[in-house]
């Protein structure tokens, strides 16, 4: 079974006018990983799906999506997978690929139908293509590392970088996840914006009592989400993106837009922030 909800695109002014059920219509999504079920969010941010597979018992196909308008969805588009439960398998043209806890498996363009089996359960995010670039699976180890923050300043981290031009080649969808040190909880602060990109986050590994407090919005005007585990949020090119949890937890990032360089942002000053 595959399900699809569409998110629209609104500009900063509506936003600010949405109470806390409003942003969460528009910005939160959650109920992404049912067992038995293909469930994906079709943004109009950059096109972006976003979406779990848990195959369980049988086995899950992603192939036709009404919403991408194509007999197949990779028919003009690319697919990172990210494995966030135990070792599953993936089925991408033939090939079988065994994805281990906190792989990643990119597929390219044309590759056709997604087979999910076994016991993992799957992030996908898949982002219009102008290519085919290889499929390609990363092995956590063979990410690149990327060491940032402090204890001092509660966000000692390590990025780990898969779908990224010195790891494996895509077109626009850039894809890895972030790890805490012990009694690190704050992400992505100091803030920045990146206007040609869109961004979404899931956060995982978080306990049942655990939350992460999302902060998004417009540096001068912003507001928060409450995420629990395997929660994603949308992030609009104008919006800033970062949080803090109440506990341990990992969230997967990804970006679509007008590049793939990771560095290309805009910071915000502390001050700057409302």
């Amino acid at each position: 079974m595959t399900n699809v909800e569409t998110r629209y695109a609104i500009d900063p002014e509506t936003a600010r006018k949405l109470d806390t059920q409003g942003l969460r219509d528009h910005f939160h999504a959650s109920g992404l990983f049912v067992e038995g079920e293909i469930n994906l969010v079709y943004t109009h941010y950059d096109r972006l799906i976003l979406g779990g597979a848990v195959p369980g018992s049988g086995e899950l196909v992603l192939d036709h999506v009404k919403e991408a308008g194509t007999p197949s969805l990779l028919d003009r588009r690319e697919l990172g997978v990210l494995n966030i439960g135990d070792t599953g398998t993936v089925t991408v043209a033939g090939k079988s690929h065994e994805i281990a806890r906190g792989d990643v498996l990119y597929v390219g363009m044309g590759s056709g139908p997604v087979t999910f089996s076994g016991p993992g359960r799957f992030y996908v995010l898949s982002a219009p293509a102008h290519r085919t670039c290889p499929t390609k699976l990363i092995r956590a180890q063979d990410a690149r590392r990327v060491e940032l923050g402090s204890a001092e300043t509660s966000n000692e981290r390590v990025i780990l970088q898969f779908l990224h031009p010195e790891v494996a080649e895509s077109c626009q969808l850039l894809m890895g996840y972030t790890q805490f040190a012990q009694g690190s909880v704050w992400n992505t602060m100091p803030a920045h914006l990146h206007d040609r990109r869109m961004e979404a986050y899931l956060y995982f590994e978080l306990g049942p009592d655990q939350r992460v407090f999302h902060i998004m919005g417009k540096p001068e005007e912003t507001r928060h989400l409450v995420m629990a585990n395997e929660d994603a949020v949308i992030s609009p090119p104008w919006s800033i993106h970062c949080g803090a949890g109440t506990g341990a937890y990992t969230f997967c990032w990804a970006m679509a837009g007008d590049n793939v360089d990771f560095t290309d942002m805009d910071m915000v000053a502390m001050e700057d922030l409302r």
